[in-house]
């Protein structure tokens, strides 16, 4: 899969802009606050129907105005024409595929299958559980669009149960308990397929992330990711065990009006050699295994879904050693088509620019030279 280009109007500095993209490596460089990063975040906008580092529409819009729009062709087998258009007014985004609108953002997720490594991946190793959940339901989502719509339906059940269970706490009444019954069967049923799908995804990714670490470290260090909520238990005993533990903590999510057993509290261990890196990694591990996850939901997502994903490198190369750096620009040419931010490149003589690879200077927002 190659996005051709992109077309953006009031999308944050760029007033107007008007990119034509190589199908390998593209590099984006200047200053900050000259736009970089916004490109990558209009190319993730066209992929999945959102931003990566907004929490609203409305803060992508261009000062002063009303509107933004982004454009976007990708040629796979076929040609898909991809536009999307917000209204600060209505405070209201259509997406549209070849000028038909796409109602659902779960109808997008996968279809134009997305990598993006950024600075704020630090929290994947080194933040909450809730930010590796998300991670690993990123990925997952992509790949399955079983996943996704069971997730989405374990989700609205969360909700539905939190809210029955506030009512209860208030009122004690007792029809309301029959009605939990129910809803606390709903949530062990897709939260039982939700765990029997991650328990199955780590064991596939645990051999993407090994050689994609061998790839960068060579065999220095051995990295792992597991799977903390079911330790001991697969298969058929993943339903029992969940039922179990929402017996257990009954009384207290009663008391609490809250879910305190389920998918939604997991946790995923990251280690090198058997040594848990949140706690004892040096920050050099950290970057380097962060560089790995991207890597390896790349090759992961191009095999599962036979789409390769377009991959995306946000300011990457400026918080890296040079021999890792340099592994990582190499490993990069199996990737295809790429796109990078960078400050400049005075201090990045190992990137080698190929005749078919791209360079887009920005100054003020403005291509200043390509």
């Amino acid at each position: 899969m190659i996005l051709s280009s992109i077309r953006l109007k009031n999308f944050r500095i760029h007033r107007y802009l008007e990119l034509n993209f190589s199908e390998n490596l593209n590099y984006i460089v200047g200053g900050n606050g000259e736009g970089k990063t916004s490109i990558l975040e209009s190319i993730y906008y066209l992929c999945t129907t959102k931003s990566y580092n907004a929490k609203s529409d409305s803060e992508v819009v261009s000062f002063k105005e009303k509107e933004f729009e982004i454009d976007g062709l990708f040629r796979d087998l076929t040609e898909d024409k991809i536009r999307i258009f917000y209204s600060l007014e209505e405070n209201k985004k259509n997406y549209f595929q070849n000028d038909k609108i796409v109602s659902r953002s779960s109808e997008v997720i996968g279809r134009f299958p997305v990598v993006i490594l950024a600075p704020a991946d630090h929290s994947i190793t080194q933040g909450s559980p809730s930010e590796r959940r998300k991670f690993v339901d990123s990925v997952i989502s992509q790949a399955s669009e079983t996943y996704l719509k069971n997730l989405l339906d374990y989700t609205r059940t969360l909700r539905q149960r939190s809210s029955l269970l506030t009512k209860i706490r208030e009122s004690r009444s007792s029809h309301l308990f029959s009605e939990l019954n129910a809803w606390t069967e709903r949530l062990i049923q897709s939260g039982t397929e939700l765990i029997d799908h991650r328990v199955k995804f780590i064991k596939e990714f645990n051999e993407y992330i090994r050689y994609s670490y061998k790839i960068i470290m060579g065999n220095e260090e051995i990295p792992g990711i597991s799977y903390s909520f079911l330790d001991g238990y697969d298969g058929k005993e993943i339903k029992d065990r969940f039922t179990m533990l929402i017996l257990e903590r009954e009384d207290d999510e009663l008391r609490r009006a809250s879910n305190l057993v389920g998918p939604h509290r997991d946790d995923y261990l990251f280690e090198i050699n058997n040594i848990n890196l949140r706690t004892y990694g040096s920050q050099g591990q950290h970057k380097t295994f962060q560089v790995v996850l991207r890597f390896a939901e790349f090759f992961y997502l191009k095999e599962i879904t036979g789409k390769t994903p377009l991959f995306l490198l946000d300011d990457v190369f400026g918080e890296l050693d040079t021999d890792r750096a340099v592994k990582i620009s190499e490993y990069l040419r199996e990737v295809g088509q790429a796109f990078i931010t960078l400050t400049d490149f005075s201090n990045l003589s190992f990137l080698k620019i190929k005749d078919e690879d791209l360079v887009f200077k920005f100054k003020d927002g403005v291509i200043a030279n390509a």
